[in-house]
């Protein structure tokens, strides 16, 4: 007899999640209470990365009119950009729809609230109860907020806001030097507006290792971006040319101003008004509590994603979801949380994947770092980038890859050889036997496992990376 599954949101989690129990054999509904796709697709991975791949190309061109390309009068024709974002979004949803469809998944539009351990409520226009034999509960995230007077005043947006701005403005500031602030700041500084990134912390990118977050901010000041570090905001004015942050920092008060200011602090597991509380689900913290296989403390009730905020990823929600439907139709899945690579898509892109040199120490793990600056790679001065860095850190005895970090031309793609490698527990001395073709970004890979024994073919022996 066919498993009745029931997921609970159409993100990268919920719709994946879906497929894959379909094609387990299970009749399988799923139900979105906004637009198939979720967060990712309509308003965070997809049409930020469509804005920023503008920007790139904005930015290269007027750094090569010194290189030999002659442009008359570059401009940014900024309503044709947004409807090209727009386009992108709408053929990817309507692309997941389409999927959906071809795998006999039913949809449901509305609020899902759990009535008990097999009964799901879809409130919308016409509201029904749906009976499962497993529910997948993947409601993703909503952005974070500080509490701060002004906080709602006009002009005080979030990520969803900034990808819909009427024009580019004259000056943003952003509150949080994450992944988010850094991803936007990058990428309207590009465009020539003036960006202040306010962080309460002591370095940007907390979560990133140390030498490319370093590598990221020192690229970021060269685009003309300034940096308030160790600094918490305390209240945002209203003034008659816009806002202004009023941040503290070694104890005394600066106005920072800016036509807008961007709350890029985070985001937090979206799990309220789902009944949660009634069924009894755990939660800790603001997320909901899962094991290894993502089952909550209810029996045939999963969560994946960022509601359960382990790895607020679209790839992890991702992979999650494929791992919880196998467990739950009976299945073994195969899931590695310490193998999950993290993008960040400035200009140049960073990206990493396991442990941190930091995390390393920190686990009194005896290890070594390969190193390899991208300024000894010819695709990368192709490319125009002279301060990226490849990074491998190393296991002492086995030799075996234990985390790796690239600052650089198309990291977020070269992150993959270094995810597959750790994946399959792979030596330096197996990617070093792995011929890279050249002239590729992908050598310097190569490279930094050489350098792990100080025999980097490409940098003089001995040479001090910065």
């Amino acid at each position: 007899m066919k498993k009745k599954v029931i997921i609970v949101g159409g993100g990268p989690g919920g719709y994946v999640a879906a497929i894959r129990a379909a094609q387990l054999g299970a009749e399988v509904h799923i139900v979105e209470k906004e637009k198939m796709g979720g967060t990712c697709l309509n308003v965070g991975c997809i049409p930020t990365k469509a804005l920023l791949h503008t920007a790139k190309l904005y930015h290269t061109v007027q750094e090569e009119i010194n290189n030999g390309l002659r442009v008359e009068g570059i401009s940014l024709d900024w309503p044709a950009l947004m409807a090209r974002k727009d386009t992108i979004v709408n053929r990817l949803v309507q692309g997941v729809k389409g999927l959906l469809k071809a795998h006999g998944v039913k949809t449901h539009s509305g609020q899902a609230v759990l009535k008990d351990a097999h009964k799901v409520q879809v409130v919308g226009e016409n509201t029904v109860t749906l009976d499962a034999d497993i529910i997948v509960l993947a409601s993703g995230s909503v952005p974070s907020k500080i509490p701060v007077p002004g906080a709602n005043s006009a002009g005080v947006i979030d990520s969803t806001a900034a990808l819909s701005l009427p024009k580019v403005p004259k000056s943003l500031v952003i509150i949080g030097g994450g992944v988010i602030g850094t991803e936007f700041a990058s990428l309207y500084s590009s465009f020539g507006t003036k960006v202040t990134i306010v962080e309460m912390l002591p370095e940007i990118l907390p979560m990133v290792d140390r030498q490319i977050a370093k590598r990221v901010k020192e690229k970021l000041t060269e685009c003309n971006i300034d940096f308030m570090l160790e600094a918490g905001l305390k209240e945002i004015l209203s003034t008659s040319n816009g806002l202004s942050a009023v941040v503290q920092t070694a104890g005394k008060n600066h106005e920072v101003a800016g036509e807008y200011i961007l709350m890029a602090t985070g985001r937090k597991a979206n799990i309220h008004n789902m009944g949660l509380e009634e069924v009894g689900i755990q939660t800790e913290r603001g997320r909901i509590v899962v094991n290894e296989y993502f089952a909550t403390n209810i029996p045939h009730i999963y969560a994946i994603g960022d509601c359960n905020a382990q790895m607020m990823l679209a790839h992890a929600a991702s992979a999650q979801g494929v791992a919880a439907v196998e467990y739950a139709l009976g299945h073994r899945p195969f899931y590695n949380p310490k193998v999950i690579p993290s993008c960040i898509y400035t200009i140049p892109e960073a990206a990493g994947v396991g442990l941190t040199e930091d995390e390393a120490a920190a686990q009194g793990i005896s290890y070594k770092v390969g190193l390899f600056p991208l300024m000894a790679n010819g695709k990368s001065l192709i490319e125009g980038c002279e301060s990226g860095l490849i990074k491998l850190i190393v296991a002492e005895k086995s030799g075996e890859i234990l985390g790796g970090h690239i600052f650089g031309p198309r990291a977020t793609d070269l992150i993959g050889e270094i995810a597959l490698a750790m994946n399959l527990e792979a030596t330096v001395d197996e990617v070093i036997a792995t011929i890279h073709a050249h002239p590729t970004m992908s050598e310097g890979i190569a490279e930094a496992a050489l350098s792990v024994s100080g025999n980097a073919i490409h940098w003089p022996p001995g040479a001090k990376i910065l």
